[in-house]
């Protein structure tokens, strides 16, 4: 084991967790798991497995993994969610790690899957992100939705060999579900910072993005799948800024809908 603790924050995940810990079981003895009030088991599963487990009332994905890494045992944080595996690859290269320099943080690749097939092309074929940093010096951001990790100037970035499987949805119902999902989030984002929709934000960027995807970033080499993302894209694009000005153009605010959108991460 190393000194480095595994925070994975969930909601309603028991079809995909029991995977995710058993890899980091091959990491570390501290797994703790935030929890969002999980209706099908998802804590037990966790607590079975040897896991540290908190109920912790829904303040956005930053809130909850910010207090994942402050119950943490060591000061190493890996951030990984309950639908994402490690590779053994990935396990080995953090073993080598000797973890002696707070002020670097560690870049990840993702391979992402659709059902069982691994998109390789499009956006979701270049994943990757920070998920590995020293919590003395590095903190993640609290807005309700794609919170980012900040980081001081003085923070180096290095990559790690291997990747985080992340299997990212089952099937087209569960893509299009996330599309709306995050596009409410968003536009309540927007909505709380202030921003409105342009024409451009409505109609320009959806095409964008799609064409973006699809075709320059060669996603319809990844088939039938590789055309569902992209028309998920253009979709939650296009919804984000049409919630957006649903919002500023009513009485309903923000906060409001936060509280109705603490469901399955």
């Amino acid at each position: 084991m190393i000194p480095v603790s595994v925070v994975i924050i969930t909601k309603n995940e028991a079809e995909t967790i029991e995977k995710s810990i058993n890899a980091t079981k091959l990491i570390t003895d501290d797994i703790i798991v935030i929890d969002n009030d999980s209706a099908d088991g998802t804590a037990d599963i966790a607590l079975a497995n040897g896991c540290r487990v908190y109920q912790k009332s829904w303040g956005g994905y930053g809130a909850n993994k910010n207090k994942g890494s402050n119950l943490a045992k060591y000061n190493w944080i890996l951030s990984i969610d309950a639908d994402e595996v490690p590779d053994v690859e990935l396990v080995l290269a953090l073993h080598d790690l000797k973890l002696d320099d707070e002020q670097v943080v560690y870049d990840i690749k993702f391979r992402s899957f659709f059902g069982k097939k691994r998109i390789r092309f499009g956006n979701w074929g270049r994943d990757h992100h920070i998920r590995l940093f020293n919590k003395k010096l590095v903190k993640w951001s609290e807005p309700l939705v794609h919170e980012t990790l900040v980081l001081p100037t003085q923070i180096k970035v290095a990559q790690l060999t291997g990747n985080i499987n992340h299997y990212s949805v089952k099937d087209s119902f569960e893509c299009d579900n996330k599309a709306v999902y995050y596009a409410k989030l968003s536009a309540a984002k927007h909505y709380q910072n202030g921003k409105r929709a342009s024409f451009a934000n409505m109609y320009l960027s959806p095409f964008f993005n799609f064409f973006r995807n699809y075709v320059l970033l060669l996603g319809f080499l990844d088939g039938r799948e590789g055309w569902v993302i992209a028309k998920t894209i253009y979709k939650n694009r296009w919804l984000k800024y049409h919630y957006l000005n649903q919002m500023a153009g009513s009485y309903h605010k923000a906060e409001h809908l936060e509280r109705d959108l603490a469901v399955e991460y």
